[in-house]
């Protein structure tokens, strides 16, 4: 299955310049064929294709079906900027894939990434919601302080996953969630949060986690959490499916 993106399908009956360019130039495709276009919100039509114009083309809608994300809770992860983009954007890419609500790059005391481009990560995980058939695109945010993603999001379970064995014990992710509520975790850079950091998310309610005895990068870090997440979801859905 190939799906187009189109954030206002249903108002502007029309694909973007981009989609509709791989439409009738790439893909052959022209007046009376029925392709598959998402919103990004949740919705998939069935659309027929009215006007091959590849700057525009030009669509009516035969139906559609809003479409349940296949986990329940609300999922954010909230990681340092890597100091190499391209590791930023495969993840971006991953966490698409695998499935998060929300993406937030987050600047911390040891950041090697001070700055980023949002509009480039959004890009990218279209294209992952696309590629993984996926109706709802992630949240994306420009890069946050540290402080202000503490004080902005409010979920059930928060996390944060040092590396300093010093500090306050820590669990492995795994046993610390709580299936099925919404979560956040915060990755730091390659430098790890500083100390005040861990301290300032420790009395803001986050518990601190360890995602194993491994050391991982960044990137791996905040894929292997999100991941952790879906597999608990995974295995207690399997449980009551059982009873």
């Amino acid at each position: 299955m190939i799906q187009f993106y189109a954030p206002n399908i249903e108002t502007s009956l029309k694909l973007p310049e981009s989609d509709s360019k791989h439409c009738i130039r790439v893909l052959r495709m022209g007046e009376g064929d029925v392709i598959d276009v998402i919103d990004g919100h949740g919705n998939r039509y069935q659309c027929r294709i009215v006007s091959g114009n590849p700057k525009a083309t030009a669509v009516e809608i035969i139906s559609k079906v809003t479409l349940q994300l296949p986990w329940s809770q609300n999922l954010t992860v909230a990681v340092a900027p890597t100091k190499h983009l391209d590791r930023m954007e495969w993840l971006v890419e991953k966490l698409t894939e695998i499935g998060v609500n929300r993406i937030i790059p987050m600047l911390c005391t040891h950041s090697e990434r001070k700055e980023i481009k949002t509009e480039r990560l959004e890009k990218i995980a279209i294209s992952a919601m696309k590629q993984s058939l996926k109706t709802v695109l992630p949240e994306i945010w420009p890069m946050t302080p540290i402080k202000k993603v503490v004080s902005e999001i409010n979920v059930s379970q928060k996390f944060i996953a040092y590396c300093d064995d010093n500090m306050q014990k820590r669990n492995l992710l795994a046993k610390e969630y709580e299936y099925p509520n919404d979560a956040i975790i915060l990755i730091g850079p390659e430098g790890d949060f500083s100390p005040q950091e861990v301290s300032y998310c420790l009395e803001s309610g986050y518990t601190p986690v360890t995602l194993g005895n491994n050391r991982l990068r960044t990137e791996t870090a905040a894929l292997v959490a999100c991941d952790t997440f879906h597999i608990i979801s995974q295995i207690n859905q399997k449980k009551y499916i059982n009873q």
